[in-house]
């Protein structure tokens, strides 16, 4: 077993179950790519069993800190286990779940997800790439399912010095799927949707959506980077009249018409618009139109913590001009899924927003992701979805 050695005093983040190990904490040793290695202290105290990567910043990602532990096909086979008896205990109101997440689950750079028969998975490190056929097999076993589409074709691969790879893994046939989220039906494309196929982490926040707009009787609504209108079937599902769906995606906008009629929704009631977001808020500034309810549900604008200051600017512009156009009384739904912007900075921006728009707000709630999508006591940084959703202060 090939042994990696930290500098002294690097040893705090394992000692405290962080699963990560940068390039500088490093002292001496190397590996293969994904090489199982045993990680210590300076002065040889075992830390941890980990994979190694020699191209990443993260040049090392822990497996386990227990020193008795095999890194083999059994260690897999009991973290996959753990990982569904989790799912399984989780009162998840659909048939599509994320299974494992990473970290969280203790299987660091390994993403699947369930969308009704077929499983969808990102082999994100190099610990993973290694053990990706036996992985494919144990994730089959546990879940009696035949089909599992791999969708490694994250940017986050080429960090790891690994190339994008994407197809059938085991199975094959459509990779168009059908999936039930709460009363509504929707469907997905494995092969093509964003991530391993659909955003399964805004699920319990679109069903919260739904219930805002029946509760409040909302019936004017916008819904910006739509992606395929899981938000904007929440709101027709929550009684409104009219839902503007905005996405410059024409492919993601076809989807979001069909899941109106596919739902039974009279098409006259959305309208789906393949325009720039930012374009179309200063154009209904403009024509001095208003909304009840907006969803700001955004794109990755600070991938990193050093893109924070550009990002927090444009997360800032959106907010502004949805807070201008919502009605007083209204509701707004706002999120951001960079992990360089934190949920203290995020409220910051929000809050700067509402007063250069000249109003103010309740915090009726504050969000994250599904509790199918995990963050752990010890690896914060898993908290990568915050949202806020603020009813605007009636004149």
């Amino acid at each position: 077993m090939k042994v990696i050695t930290l500098r002294e005093g690097k040893e705090r983040s394992l000692l405290r179950h962080h699963p990560w190990v940068f390039q500088g904490s490093i002292a001496n040793g190397k590996a293969d790519a994904g090489e199982t290695v045993r990680v210590q202290a300076d002065d040889g105290r075992f830390l941890a069993w980990a994979s190694f990567s020699p191209t990443s910043m993260i040049r090392v990602r822990a497996w386990s800190f227990d020193e008795s532990e095999r890194i083999d096909a059994s260690f897999f086979e009991r973290r996959i286990a753990q990982a569904l008896a989790m799912r399984a205990r989780l009162p998840v109101a659909s048939d599509a779940v994320r299974l494992i997440h990473g970290e969280a689950d203790g299987l660091p750079g390994l993403i699947v997800d369930r969308y009704g028969e077929t499983l969808s998975a990102q082999f994100l490190s190099a610990g993973t790439e290694r053990w990706k056929a036996t992985i494919a097999d144990l994730l089959l076993a546990a879940t009696g399912l035949s089909r599992l589409y791999e969708r490694s074709d994250s940017g986050v691969r080429s960090l790891e010095g690994l190339p994008a790879a994407t197809g059938w893994l085991r199975g094959g046939g459509s990779t168009a799927v059908t999936i039930r989220e709460h009363e509504w039906q929707l469907t997905l494309d494995v092969a093509e949707g964003h991530k391993t196929g659909f955003y399964l982490d805004q699920r319990d926040n679109r069903k919260l959506f739904a219930d805002t707009v029946r509760h409040f009787g909302f019936q004017r609504v916008l819904n910006c980077y739509c992606y395929t209108g899981g938000f904007s079937i929440a709101a027709l599902s929550g009684g409104a009249r009219q839902v503007v769906s905005v996405d410059s995606s024409a492919p993601a906008l076809v989807r979001a018409s069909a899941h109106v009629a596919l739902n039974g929704f009279d098409a006259g009631r959305h309208e789906a618009l393949d325009a720039d977001v930012n374009d179309s808020l200063r154009r209904y500034l403009k024509e001095g139109r208003s909304f009840d309810a907006i969803v700001l549900d955004p794109p990755k604008f600070a991938p990193t913590a050093a893109h924070a200051e550009r990002a927090a600017r444009a997360y800032k512009d959106i907010n502004r001009l949805a807070f201008k156009l919502l009605e007083p009384g209204g509701v707004l739904f706002t999120f951001s899924c960079s992990g360089g912007i934190g949920a203290e900075l995020f409220h910051k921006i929000v809050a700067g927003a509402g007063l250069d728009a000249g109003v103010d707000g309740f915090i009726y709630s504050r969000l994250g992701a599904a509790p199918d999508h995990p963050m752990t006591i010890t690896f914060p940084e898993g908290e990568y979805l915050k949202g806020l959703v603020v009813l605007k202060r009636a004149a």
